[in-house]
C-alpha cells in the first residue's frame, strides 16, 4: 500500500495489482497506520486501486494459512483464539477502515473494475464513491460462510435500506454499475478512461468550500440518522450558531 500527500489531498493506493489487490490483515494494519500519519491541513482522502480492479476482497492464500502474514488473521489464527480475543483482533481490522469516516476529512472511493468483499466494504468506508463504468461491487463473504465484518454493514443499510441490504449479503451476487448508481451506492459513474479526472474534479469541488463548513455540515449529515427530527434541527441551530460567530469573530 502507498500512501501519498498533495496538498490538502491523500491518496491511499493498493498496489497489489498482479492479485487484483487482495487485501490482507497486515494491510489492514498499514491503512490504520495511514490515518496516524495524515497532517492536520489534510481535507480529502481518496482511497484507489492500482490496475484494472480496485480490489478482488480477502486474500484467500493468507486466511487460509498457506501464506503466513504478519497481520495474524489467518482463519486458524482467529479461530484458536478465546472469543473476545478474537472480537478484538477484528475491531484492530475495523479501523482501518472506520478511521476514513472522521469527521475533518471527506473520503473518496475511485472504483474501476471489482470491489468485493473487504474491496466493497473499503469502498463503502468512503464518504463519497466514483465509479467507472466496468465497475462490479459484491458483498462476497456469504460464499465464504462468514459475515461482512469490516464496518460495512451499516453503510450498506444507510445507502440502500435495510431489505435491499439484505438482499446483497445474504446472496453474494454482483452488482454493475448502472444498477450501483440506480441503488444510490454511487455517486457519479463515468467511464474508465475518465475516473482520475471526475475524482480530481469532486476533489477541487469539496475543497472549494469552507473547511470548517464541510466539517459541520458532515457532522450534521453523518448523525442526522440517530436523531429525532426535533434533535436534528437543534443540532442544525448549534451548528450554523458557531459558524456565524466564527465567521464575524464574535466573542462572548
Amino acid at each position: 500500500m502507498r500512501l501519498d500527500r498533495d496538498g490538502p489531498v491523500a491518496t491511499v493506493t493498493l498496489c497489489r495489482p498482479d492479485v487484483l489487490n487482495a487485501q490482507t490483515p497486515a494491510m489492514w494494519e498499514t491503512l490504520r497506520e495511514f490515518s496516524r500519519q495524515l497532517s492536520g491541513d489534510v481535507r480529502v482522502v481518496v482511497v484507489r486501486g492500482e490496475g484494472r480492479a480496485f480490489s478482488a476482497g480477502l486474500d484467500l492464500s493468507v486466511a487460509g494459512g498457506a501464506d503466513p502474514d504478519p497481520g495474524g488473521g489467518s482463519f486458524a489464527d482467529l479461530a484458536r483464539m478465546s472469543p473476545e480475543a478474537c472480537a478484538d483482533r477484528i475491531a484492530e481490522f475495523q479501523a482501518g477502515f472506520t478511521w476514513l469516516h472522521r469527521p475533518d476529512l471527506i473520503s473518496v472511493a475511485a472504483v474501476q473494475g471489482h470491489a468485493i468483499g473487504a474491496g466493497f466494504q473499503l469502498a463503502l468506508a468512503c464518504d463519497l464513491r466514483v465509479l467507472a463504468d466496468d465497475a462490479k461491487l459484491s458483498m462476497a463473504e456469504v460464499t465464504l460462510g462468514l459475515v461482512p465484518d469490516l464496518a460495512g454493514t451499516k453503510r450498506l443499510v444507510d445507502l440502500v435500506g435495510y431489505a435491499r441490504a439484505l438482499e446483497i449479503c445474504v446472496t453474494g451476487r454482483r452488482i454493475d454499475a448502472v444498477e450501483a448508481d440506480r441503488l444510490g451506492l454511487a455517486n457519479v459513474v463515468v467511464p474508465r478512461a475518465d475516473l482520475d479526472a471526475a475524482v480530481r474534479d469532486l476533489t477541487a469541488a469539496i475543497l472549494a468550500g469552507n473547511r470548517d463548513a464541510v466539517v459541520e455540515i458532515k457532522a450534521l449529515l453523518a448523525g442526522a440518522g440517530g436523531r429525532s427530527p426535533v434533535d436534528q434541527q437543534r443540532a442544525e441551530r448549534e451548528a450554523q450558531t458557531r459558524r456565524l460567530r466564527d465567521l464575524t469573530g464574535a466573542t462572548d
